[in-house]
């Protein structure tokens, strides 16, 4: 059956494909090591990007220009065959819809996390209690190979439908997989390099590695064009042009997706101007709207807008940043108009968007899980990061509750943000087409 009972009449969906399928598949990458050439290149490239291209130098930020920003036509597309094949996704979505509880919705919308080095009683209870949709990985949960496969393994097992499993392995500052894997190259070292194909190399060779490691999802890449020394962009940025970001990220982009690993780019509508860290204070950028549109805002409407289906984002993650020129009110994580009216109604994004982290000080030191998360919604995301543990997660969902039964909140929102995250497990197999 599509829905099954369980002790105390809890529901579960059931998993198209059984566990020993998706180990066989794990044995089967792990049967193809990479090829001694691809090794020797990667290493010649990262004692380059070591010593030659040393980053936040004067001299490297003198070379930045925002006098040619990219112009990007909002034309609309034909429909591609892609296109068809979504909708589809998206009327499968919709029945799952259909038979989910208020509950089971509710919980779609977190990608949690959890505060232990591996799989936890408090993990568990989010997973089979409270139904979350999604869970990302840091790297105090990433010790051993053996260790988080079987944590993985468990969580899927667990989950009241597969789950998003995501990590943000950026390489260099943001690496996430060094207990398992050697150090990868930064951002900032694949654009010295001056060679789009190493970005593409680096974007093969991560979609392997997590993939191997039952990860499914890469908060990568960052899409934001550096135009300061930012305190949050160390070596993080594909450039210091929107040129320059459209072409490293979008070739590490479409490598990610080709390999069937869903890529998140970030951090829309941009961080590279910010002088401060979302982590401890809210950003604030004094640029105009037109600058903003040109130069921070190019490289997530040429992806979201791209007719190449590999480097059409499969989520947004949208950040704690005020702008006051386009919202002088809120972040823009918390904004409609950025969210919505930009990003979904002026760029065309039907996909995931994901918040930032709302308990980052940017966030946090103004409004509180429950209001934040209710904003993010009401603005236009899907999912939202930042829960970590059982308690906070039941009382933002009885929140949330509140919000629908008082109108603050809609349930047509909810249900078409549930439809879009389905309609991503769909299109990258982690839910069966066909419901049982």
């Amino acid at each position: 059956m599509f829905i099954k009972r369980g002790r105390g009449g809890s529901r579960k969906f059931t998993i198209f494909a059984p566990p020993q399928s998706q180990s066989r598949s794990i044995r089967t990458l792990l049967r193809h090591p990479r090829s001694l050439a691809f090794i020797l290149f990667t290493i010649i490239v990262m004692l380059v990007g070591s010593t030659k291209f040393l980053p936040f130098s004067t001299t490297h930020w003198s070379w930045f220009t925002d006098s040619n920003p990219v112009t990007i036509s909002s034309t609309p597309t034909r429909p591609k065959l892609s296109d068809i094949q979504q909708k589809r996704y998206q009327q499968i979505a919709t029945r799952y819809v259909s038979h989910m509880t208020i509950n089971e919705k509710l919980g779609q919308l977190f990608m949690v996390s959890y505060q232990t080095p591996s799989y936890s009683a408090d993990l568990d209870h989010m997973l089979a209690q409270l139904h979350a949709g999604g869970v990302i990985l840091y790297q105090p949960q990433i010790n051993t190979r053996e260790q988080i496969q079987q944590d993985i393994t468990k969580m899927q097992q667990r989950a009241t439908l597969p789950l998003l499993i995501a990590t943000d392995e950026e390489g260099g500052y943001v690496d996430r997989l060094t207990h398992i894997y050697p150090p990868r190259l930064s951002a900032l070292a694949i654009y010295r390099t001056g060679d789009p194909s190493v970005a593409q190399h680096m974007g093969h060779q991560t979609a392997h590695d997590l993939l191997a490691l039952g990860i499914n999802t890469n908060l990568a890449p960052d899409s934001d064009v550096a135009l300061v020394n930012g305190p949050d962009q160390i070596t993080r940025t594909f450039g210091f042009t929107t040129q320059s970001v459209i072409t490293f990220a979008g070739a590490y982009m479409r490598a990610l997706q080709q390999d069937n690993v869903i890529a998140c780019v970030k951090h829309f509508p941009g961080l590279g101007a910010a002088t401060t860290d979302a982590h401890f204070e809210l950003p604030v950028v004094h640029r105009t709207k037109a600058q903003i549109y040109a130069t921070e805002l190019a490289p997530f409407q040429t992806f979201v807008q791209s007719p190449n289906v590999r480097e059409r984002p499969g989520m947004v993650m949208s950040t704690d940043v005020l702008m006051p020129a386009i919202d002088p009110q809120f972040p823009a994580e918390l904004s409609h108009i950025f969210i919505t009216d930009i990003l979904r109604q002026q760029f065309g994004y039907n996909g995931v968007v994901i918040t930032d982290a709302l308990s980052m000080n940017g966030i946090s030191n103004h409004w509180d899980m429950l209001q934040a998360s209710i904003q993010a919604l009401k603005a236009g995301n899907d999912m939202i990061i930042g829960i970590n543990n059982p308690i906070q997660m039941a009382l933002t969902i009885a929140g949330l509750k509140s919000a629908l039964q008082q109108e603050r909140l809609s349930l047509t929102q909810v249900d078409t943000s549930v439809i879009r995250i389905l309609t991503l497990k769909l299109q990258y197999h982690l839910l069966p087409l066909e419901l049982e």
